[in-house]
């Protein structure tokens, strides 16, 4: 059975673009896993933790027939491949994966909550996620990803930097 997943995706150390296209890459390059589709990607400045670099953000839709906790440790992998270390919480990473949607499963482990629990409040998820599922509904929520992005208020500045289309499927 194939599962229609949403990840968002994030980095702000080194070559931002390029961690994000070499993480679609490996996304890409496992079987298990079909690309759909890849928002634009934006610049957002750091929330919390501000003193770093502004992140590059994009969110994928994919299909895959992998479980969710074979998909998450897949992606602890890929960003382990990618240099990714947690100095400080919330810090600088070459790359970060977020498993925001599972199909319409709602999972409650140690390992792993799905929906993931900040996508009402973040603005670099919503806005990118908006543009390739704005009909998407939170199963939890029972709002579209639209409504939800009306409902933030804007705590961040977001910058599109390149159109959908940048990462060629």
């Amino acid at each position: 059975m194939d599962w229609t997943v949403y990840l968002g995706l994030g980095s702000n150390l080194g070559d931002r673009k390029g961690n994000c296209t070499a993480a679609i890459n490996a996304l890409r390059h496992n079987p298990a896993i079909s690309l759909r589709r890849v928002s634009s990607l934006y610049e957002t400045e750091p929330l919390e933790y501000t003193s770093q670099e502004c992140f590059y953000n994009a969110v994928v839709e994919m299909d895959t027939s992998l479980s969710p906790g074979t998909l998450l440790a897949f992606c602890q992998q890929v960003e382990s491949g990618l240099g990714k270390k947690v100095d400080v919480r919330k810090g600088p990473r070459t790359i970060d994966l977020d498993l925001l949607f599972f199909s319409d499963q709602v999972i409650t482990t140690p390992e792993l909550i799905v929906p993931h629990p900040m996508i009402p409040l973040r603005v670099f998820v919503l806005v990118p996620l908006a543009e390739i599922a704005p009909q998407r509904v939170h199963p939890v929520l029972g709002k579209t990803v639209l409504e939800i992005l009306a409902q933030l208020k804007q705590n961040q500045q977001i910058k599109k930097i390149a159109d959908e289309g940048w990462y060629p499927l």
